[in-house]
């Protein structure tokens, strides 16, 4: 059989499935997507709302992931970097903290903050220039603990870890203990020191978009829900069954797959605000932070400040990650409260409110690494996902290569794992 002429479904149009995609066309397969929704991007996606554009919960791309800088050209993307720091919120005040060694003149007001003292101060850019000289390998081959045993572990003060440490990352984590591994805090704290915190100009959708644009040999069908998948066939929701000779499951593959039924991935989930502002609480494109446990709210960021040219309402997204028994209502008005009480902000309109369920997979043994032969689940199922790895847009990407890649050396056969280990490994 002739390439094109293989029947290769993919289930899901976000970041696994479109470079699953990718590496197929690239090797001469015309593969199908089937998308519940009805455009691409899963968790990567942006709603445009009264002439605003809200990404389904706050997100950066950091541009030193490996498989970013393989697949996705950023700087076609009218890129916007953000400041490497924040602006920490307590009550009637606020304070800069972040990397000098990134940006000079955060130097003098992290120094002067109150929150991280010269020893932290070293201790930060000593940690950066230690993981800037351990691989990625070995970040993770080692030991996990709590991301909070770690930091309390290297020696920074009670102050800086629930003032700098605590929310910061709990934004990026999506949960408040730091209780997230020690690899995932040493992995994305390296991508920090090395790289750059990017969101497109008219959100972070704009990838995932670039990537299905390239796309020019793969049909994507848009509200396309899957009920169940078998080695031959695949069968939605609507009642049709369509035959397939390969599928890669770039989802959950566990509500579609009988067998793995009682093995679901665990999720962390979210809320995300989006309000109109009649001021700006923060100059540029850095985030804030809330430095209170008894505060809802966790980070906010001025999305307005993505375009230069922008006038009128300020536009923020407010990100908690808490767990509440509020109802909508409830958590508008305390979100309200302390934007205005902490931050000094005063909001105006609310735009949207997004319950994000499945943000983030809940992980334990996080690994970097996947081999193409690891993604088969049966003889003609393939499994893409960052529930397969950690909770990255890099593992996503290198989850649907590596699945694609698995698929194409089962029918190419052996003699293809030389190239393609030199090629993609």
């Amino acid at each position: 059989m002739n390439k094109p002429d293989y029947k290769i479904h993919i289930v899901g149009a976000g970041l696994s499935g479109l470079i699953a995609a990718r590496v197929l066309e690239n090797k001469g397969y015309r593969p199908v997507i089937l998308e519940s929704s009805e455009k691409v991007g899963g968790r990567i996606r942006t709603d445009e709302v009264d002439g605003f554009h809200l990404d389904r919960g706050f997100q950066v791309m950091l541009s030193e992931y490996p498989k970013v800088k393989q697949y996705i050209d950023l700087e076609s993307l009218d890129l916007k970097e953000l400041v490497p720091g924040a602006m920490i919120f307590e009550k009637g005040k606020s304070s800069k903290i972040g990397d000098p060694s990134r940006q000079p003149s955060l130097l003098g007001p992290s120094a002067f903050s109150g929150i991280a003292s010269l020893s932290d101060m070293w201790k930060i850019l000593r940690l950066s220039l230690e993981l800037k000289r351990t691989s990625l390998n070995e970040i993770f081959e080692e030991k996990e603990v709590s991301t909070l045993e770690y930091l309390q572990h290297k020696g920074f003060s009670e102050k800086v870890i629930s003032k700098f440490f605590k929310p910061f990352f709990s934004g990026i984590f999506l949960e408040s203990e730091l209780r997230t591994s020690s690899r995932m805090f040493r992995f994305v704290f390296k991508m920090f020191a090395e790289g750059r915190a990017v969101i497109p100009r008219k959100g972070i959708g704009e990838i995932t978009r670039s990537l299905a644009s390239e796309l020019k040999h793969t049909k994507i069908h848009f509200n396309s829900p899957v009920e169940r998948v078998t080695d031959s066939r695949i069968f939605l929701k609507s009642g049709k069954e369509i035959e397939s000779h390969f599928s890669i499951i770039a989802s959950e593959a566990a509500p579609l797959i009988s067998n793995l039924r009682k093995q679901g991935t665990k999720w962390k989930s979210c809320h995300c605000f989006y309000f109109t502002a009649s001021n700006q609480a923060i100059e540029g494109r850095m985030i804030g932070l809330i430095a209170d446990d008894n505060s809802l709210v966790n980070n906010i960021f001025y999305h307005s400040s993505l375009n230069e040219d922008h006038k009128g309402d300020y536009l923020i997204s407010v990100t908690v990650v808490k767990d509440t028994d509020l109802d909508e209502t409830e958590m508008e008005e305390k979100l309200r409260s302390e934007l205005k009480e902490y931050c000094g902000i005063e909001t105006e309109r609310l735009i949207k409110h997004y319950i994000i369920k499945k943000a983030l997979p809940d992980l334990q043994s996080l690994q970097y690494e996947i081999m193409p032969t690891e993604t088969r689940l049966s003889n003609r199922i393939f499994l893409a996902g960052d529930q397969l790895l950690n909770g990255s847009q890099n593992a996503a990407i290198l989850s649907g290569e590596r699945a694609a890649l698995g698929l194409i050396e089962t029918l190419e056969g052996g003699a293809v794992t030389a190239e393609l280990t030199s090629e993609y490994l």
